[in-house]
């Protein structure tokens, strides 16, 4: 009966076999990393708030507060309109969280007399709008629909608030027509000055996703 010969076994060969791979290891680190950098996006794609989202989403409703304060000495002229469109582009259905936290905040500040009351719907519409336009539009095609749209609702802000107004004040049709008419004036420069302001919605935007990238990275390390 012949032998069975074993087959013997190097110690170099041995050393050779027991080391992993570079490859394998560097793919097992990013595995391990993975979730953690990706733990963010997770939470938001769930709908629930990062904490720098409810960090970055205070303070962009203070800066709406503020810039309408440093315009308040121009009648009608604001970035109000740009600054909820851009947020809505930027952070779609959560864009509502800063643009409500400005509104409190206008309340807050202003005092909620019955003027307020119409700003709970008002700035809603320009984000419904918004959010209906298409996510990818062409970046020169953007700096002409941004600022029609936010022209156009400046151009309606006084037909908008017109209901709300003949409600509290008891105004018949006649009379809630009589009261946009004598509001054109004033929302032909609200039209124009969100015109102009519309053309910053695209930097805005690019801003917002920069400072929302940076943010993440600060997050993970």
């Amino acid at each position: 009966m012949a032998d069975i010969k074993k087959e013997e076994i190097t110690p170099a060969q041995e050393e050779a076999q027991s080391e992993t791979p570079v490859n394998e290891t560097s793919a097992e680190a990013t595995a391990e990393a993975q979730p953690e950098i990706t733990e963010s996006k997770k939470k938001a794609s769930k709908g629930k708030l990062t904490i720098y989202e409810m960090t970055i989403f205070a303070m962009l409703g203070a800066i709406m507060l503020a810039s309408k304060a440093m315009l308040d000495a121009l009648p009608n002229i604001h970035l109000l309109g740009m600054l909820t469109m851009a947020y809505t582009i930027t952070y779609r259905r959560k864009a509502l969280i800063p643009i409500y936290v400005y509104i409190m905040l206008n309340g807050l500040v202003a005092g909620f007399s019955l003027w307020w009351y119409p700003y709970l719907y008002l700035w809603a519409i320009l984000w419904g709008v918004t959010m209906l336009l298409p996510k990818d539009i062409p970046e020169k095609r953007a700096y002409i629909v941004y600022p029609v749209v936010c022209a156009l609702h400046g151009l309606l802000f006084g037909t908008m608030y017109a209901p709300a107004q003949a409600i509290m004040f008891h105004l018949d049709f006649k009379g809630m027509i009589a009261w946009i008419i004598a509001g054109i004036p004033f929302d032909l420069i609200h039209c124009g000055g969100n015109f102009a302001a519309g053309f910053l919605v695209v930097p805005t935007v690019k801003l917002l996703r920069k400072l929302n990238s940076l943010g993440e990275r600060l997050i993970i390390h």
